[in-house]
């Protein structure tokens, strides 16, 4: 049990989410738990459902991880929190939120390409900045940053150009950032799923996700679980020597 830290994990109040499926995963394993979503009601909800089920501390927060200020108040709550004794430590974060398009690129807009790059890229690194002071103060934490197979194989799942781009950003910030806090006992990683049984590709077909599965040599999209199972693992004393790594959950689609 790990009671003496807390998760930061941003957007993690969908049902049928991988960030959900990661707060309960880290609440079964004992951490606390901050759910960050831009559904506030949302997150203050499945923090909630995160406690009752699992007795830890737990606290959702409205946030938009694309907006500076959002952000930072965010910060400032849970920070209050730590300072009041309900909440420990901030010892990881999960940057999970994301969106993508399945748009093609001559049909793009400069304000749609903008907020893709927003909400996954910069609002890791938003998130990110605001979080880790703690955590080296501590001697102690982990990052773990949301990608996709799409950033490694130039999309051919559902999001194209935007998204591909986003994702790629979020590998090299993550190698980068891994370098530079190599010594200081933090530990950046990234994970990079395939197709996922979850609603980010929305206006997709049935028979586009039949197609998807087809294409996957395991035959099946991941769960939100096994996601999760291994974004804990990073996040764990046993992969204290990982840093800089990408993680790839995608059934075998890409082998490289």
């Amino acid at each position: 049990m790990n009671t003496s830290r807390a998760a930061v994990i941003t957007g993690a109040a969908s049902e049928k989410g991988i960030g959900l499926a990661v707060a309960r995963r880290f609440a079964r394993d004992g951490w606390a738990i901050v759910v960050l979503d831009i559904d506030g009601a949302a997150a203050v909800a499945a923090a909630e459902r995160i406690c009752a089920e699992h007795g830890v501390p737990a606290v959702g927060l409205g946030v938009d991880v694309a907006d500076e200020a959002s952000v930072a108040a965010a910060e400032r709550a849970v920070s209050a929190e730590v300072q009041a004794g309900r909440l420990p430590a901030v010892g990881a974060v999960v940057n999970n939120a994301g969106i993508t398009s399945p748009v093609e690129f001559l049909d793009t807009t400069l304000d749609l390409w903008r907020r893709v790059l927003d909400v996954n890229a910069t609002g890791t690194y938003l998130v990110t900045k605001a979080f880790l002071p703690p955590m080296l103060d501590q001697g102690w934490g982990r990052i773990v940053n949301m990608s996709s197979v799409s950033a490694q194989r130039g999309g051919g799942v559902f999001g194209k150009v935007p998204y591909s781009s986003a994702k790629a950003a979020v590998l090299g910030f993550t190698k980068s950032l891994a370098r530079e806090l190599g010594p200081t006992g933090v530990t950046v990683n990234a994970v990079t799923p395939g197709a996922v049984d979850t609603e980010i590709r929305v206006g997709s077909t049935p028979e586009q996700e039949a197609l998807i599965a087809s294409a996957i040599p395991v035959g099946r999209t991941a769960t939100t679980d096994e996601v999760a199972s291994a974004i804990a693992y990073l996040c764990s004393e046993e992969s204290a020597y990982l840093t800089g790594v990408t993680l790839d959950i995608n059934g075998g689609s890409h082998l490289h």
